[in-house]
């Protein structure tokens, strides 16, 4: 048994250099998927085989040497698409450990995003959007996908709506009876106290 331990122990270095490499450290083009086309040939000569997810991604741009001037945004919602490929300064994303900043060369990260503003910095010009929540994913390569349940921009929020909106739900938690009415309450609390602080802070 001893002898065993001690075999799989020698052996953990070999182990640790057949390790999986990072998706950045992959080839920049997608491979072809030979065996399902060769399979489906020998089946089904007469027709031309279907797509694979596979061929309809792009690939992704390789990990550059040196860390580039710009940070490449795209930044989505379910039904619209807000920033594509936007080259900017930097980015300030409220993700639930706390507001964020990326710049060029930040480390490939994934965080969650909460209630709270988004501010995209090109030259001297920001531009601030209020998001729901979310998540953003930071790549190696410079670039940040930002996803966002519901995002909107913050000059076209009326903070006297607001402030009604967080005036009503605050009473409704107050008479909430069930646990589901005090959970929908408190997160309009939630959403309206981040609306708020965005507006007036």
């Amino acid at each position: 048994m001893l002898r065993r331990a001690s075999m799989l122990l020698a052996r953990q270095p070999i182990l640790a250099a057949r390790a999986r490499p990072f998706s950045t450290d992959l080839p920049a083009a997608p491979s072809a998927d030979a065996t399902f086309t060769e399979a489906w040939t020998k089946v089904i000569p007469n027709m031309d085989p279907p797509k694979t997810p596979l061929s309809f991604m792009q690939p992704r741009p390789p990990t550059p040497s040196s860390i580039p001037s710009k940070l490449t945004v795209n930044f989505v919602l379910p039904y619209a698409s807000e920033l594509a490929t936007k080259e900017v300064d930097m980015v300030i994303v409220p993700a639930t450990t706390g507001q964020m900043g990326v710049l060029p060369g930040h480390v490939a990260t994934i965080a969650e995003l909460k209630p709270g503003v988004l501010s995209v910095h090109e030259g001297s010009e920001v531009t601030k959007y209020f998001v729901s929540s979310g998540f953003v994913f930071i790549h190696a390569n410079s670039f940040a996908d930002i996803i966002a349940v519901e995002a909107v921009p913050l000059d076209r929020l009326d903070v006297n709506l607001v402030q009604k909106g967080l005036a009503e739900f605050t009473s409704k938690l107050s008479s909430a009876t069930t646990d589901l009415e005090k959970a929908e309450a408190q997160i309009g609390i939630d959403v309206h106290s981040a609306l708020n602080s965005a507006l007036t802070g």
